[in-house]
């Protein structure tokens, strides 16, 4: 058997839940690299999350189906690999990688790992080289692959010399053609700055080639052209969804919020190894609520024309990131102490803004819970994340006059909503437990009164 019939190409995988494609953002390696089985070969993102593709092939890159920012669909070829020969061009290290091989790796990206329960194995930054242009995807049926010491012709360098895929990236995003601009880098080599300086100035083009999966209508000089993919578009998806299914209502209450801070005052200064954010403790209060009214932490099936009610309550929290607003979820939240919902809660915030979440996190949630006064806002009327039944939105807490035993006092208060959807109950359920998380954001020692 030869090299050319032993090419193996490494379609993209199932991505879980649901997905059907991913954007390539940046390839780990270039056409020539060595690669093992199991390495990280490129960093895909899709309406999930960030995430590093490893291949279940070892030996040579031949081809790369498709450059930064592109899109590519599940099923579709990825990248194409040469077994090595086993001559005395096979490095050191590479010489085990066809019972790697044989042994197997299955081609699923779910939990972010080809089959062999280690860890990925990780490569020094491939050499820089230009980065390919896309390549059709009909060219890998169309016949065997070259030979890795053959010229790569599906792989054309592009009339741009560009060899970060971030600065395509940003030219693609901010509407900078590329072909118009002078390299500043060694070489004639385009770098950031120069289209940072494209855009600052007043003649700034925009790219000559749109997303080909987005329409773009007409726009002027200077106009920024955005595409609505990946987060931003399942975003937009969802809310609109939202929209269009669920009726539903927001109410709101102010609150005294006093009491709260100086709970959560003195858990820490109790236990200042583990602190408690505000955050977790409004988790545990609504976690009170949902036990009191479960109506609200429940979803509608409108094809079965049922209202199901869930046994656990995965918590959603809302989360801006540099992606745009994700949910990650806690789930079986009410098994938490806490301690427990303080650092689950700072963990996977911090991991949803690093884009490093699962898939399998940011779905599922019953109902979430919407810290918006972080960003310095009262009030709002957010919109349900569907499925779920309600959320709870939390504006900033601020110094304001307010009536204690009679008299004026200035006390922090926030102001809480609720948006529910009417469906799954009436007024009274959702303005009993907003009541009863209000009540307890005033007076905290009641929620041990309630457990």
């Amino acid at each position: 058997m030869t090299t050319v019939e032993r090419t193996q190409v490494f379609l993209l995988p199932d991505l879980g839940e649901g997905l059907s494609e991913a954007e390539i953002v940046e390839w780990r390696v270039a056409v020539g690299d060595i690669v093992t089985v199991d390495q990280s070969v490129v960093e895909v993102e899709t309406a999930k999350a960030v995430v590093d593709v490893p291949c279940p092939y070892a030996g040579r890159v031949v081809t790369l189906h498709g450059a930064a920012g592109e899109v590519r669909p599940v099923g579709q070829p990825l990248i194409t690999i040469a077994p090595l020969d086993g001559g005395g061009d096979e490095p050191a290290g590479h010489a085990t990688y066809r019972e790697e091989e044989r042994a197997g790796s299955g081609n699923v990206l779910i939990g972010y790992g080809t089959g062999h329960g280690g860890a990925t194995r990780r490569r020094r930054r491939p050499r820089l080289a230009l980065a390919p242009e896309p390549v059709d995807a009909g060219r890998a049926d169309a016949g065997p692959a070259a030979s890795p010491d053959a010229p790569a012709d599906p792989v054309r360098p592009s009339s741009a010399l560009v060899i970060s895929p971030i600065v395509r990236r940003l030219a693609r995003e901010r509407g900078v053609d590329l072909a118009t601009l002078n390299g500043s880098g060694p070489g004639g080599v385009i770098r950031r700055a120069d289209v940072e300086a494209a855009l600052a100035a007043p003649t700034a083009r925009l790219a000559a080639v749109p997303d080909p999966h987005v329409a773009m209508a007409p726009a002027g000089d200077g106009d920024v052209v955005i595409p609505l993919t990946g987060v931003r578009k399942v975003i937009a998806d969802k809310l609109s969804r939202s929209r269009r299914e669920i009726p539903e209502v927001t109410i709101w209450v102010d609150v005294d919020a006093t009491g709260l801070l100086e709970t959560r005052a003195a858990i820490n200064a109790a236990t200042p190894d583990a602190p408690v954010s505000i955050l977790a403790l409004l988790a545990r209060i609504c976690l009170s609520g949902l036990r009191r009214f479960p109506q609200l932490n429940s979803r509608v099936d409108t094809e079965a024309q049922r209202i199901v009610q869930s046994a656990g309550v995965h918590l959603g929290i809302a989360a801006q990131t540099d992606r745009g607003l994700l949910v990650p979820v806690l789930r079986d939240a009410q098994r938490l102490t806490t301690a427990e919902l303080a650092a689950e809660l700072a963990a996977t915030t911090a991991a949803a803004r690093a884009g490093s979440l699962p898939p399998a996190r940011l779905t599922g949630g019953t109902f979430t819970l919407n810290n918006y006064g972080v960003f310095g806002v009262d009030g709002s009327t957010p919109i349900i994340n569907h499925p779920e039944a309600a959320l709870l939105g939390v504006g900033r807490i601020v110094d304001k006059p307010w009536v204690v035993d009679g008299q004026l006092a200035v006390r922090k208060v926030t102001q809480l909503s609720l948006t529910f959807d009417h469906r799954v109950c009436d007024g009274g359920v959702a303005g009993g437990f907003l009541r009863h998380v209000a009540d307890c954001v005033e007076r905290p020692a009641l929620l041990i009164a309630a457990v």
